[in-house]
């Protein structure tokens, strides 16, 4: 539900290590609020939402302070989440996202691509076998770094994590993967 709204009924889905899972569907009908739910901010009406799994979740919004640089926005983040936080982890994910040029800088001055960059870096951070909740990961990424984010999902599936997004784009297409099409509400 979105406010007193039912968004979608009877939905029923499951994952394994190493799947793939694109959420489609007009906008409105449930994607960001099902991975929301997902990952615990949301509670579901009714039915059931269970994972053995670390989730996490990358949303719309960077989430990144504005104030704070890019590499203190990582090592807070994975401080406040359990995961490593020692400078050299930060330095290698901002390496591997071709961050490093912009890291040192407060995340207000940044652009949209880089600050997404930022925030699609803290899935690196978490452990191997979590389940990505991605929404419309690619927003903001020139090609380069669209490039960089589908290798970096088969990366993480060939290691037996999962990934579900929402997205309207193509999402690492060379991985097979199930999709899950949400209706428009009645």
């Amino acid at each position: 539900m979105r406010g007193m709204r039912v968004l979608q009924r009877g939905l029923s889905h499951q994952m394994g290590a190493g799947e793939i899972t694109r959420l489609h569907g007009p906008n409105g009908a449930g994607k960001t609020t099902l991975l929301r739910a997902i990952a615990g901010r949301l509670r579901p009406a009714a039915g059931v939402i269970a994972c053995d799994v670390p989730i996490i979740y990358v949303g719309h919004a960077d989430a990144l302070a504005a104030a704070r640089s890019g590499r203190d926005n990582l090592a807070d983040w994975a401080r406040l989440n359990g995961f490593d936080a020692q400078r050299d982890r930060i330095t290698a994910v901002l390496s591997d996202m071709s961050a490093t040029s912009f890291a040192d800088l407060p995340a207000r001055v940044l652009s949209r691509g880089q600050r997404r960059r930022l925030s699609l870096a803290r899935l690196l951070l978490g452990p191997k076998t979590a389940l990505w909740l991605l929404d419309e990961p690619s927003t903001g990424l020139d090609s380069a770094a669209a490039s960089q984010l589908d290798a970096m999902i088969g990366r993480h599936l060939d290691g037996g994590g999962m990934v579900m997004a929402a997205t309207h784009l193509p999402l690492a297409a060379v991985h097979n993967g199930g999709t899950l099409t949400l209706q428009a509400p009645a």
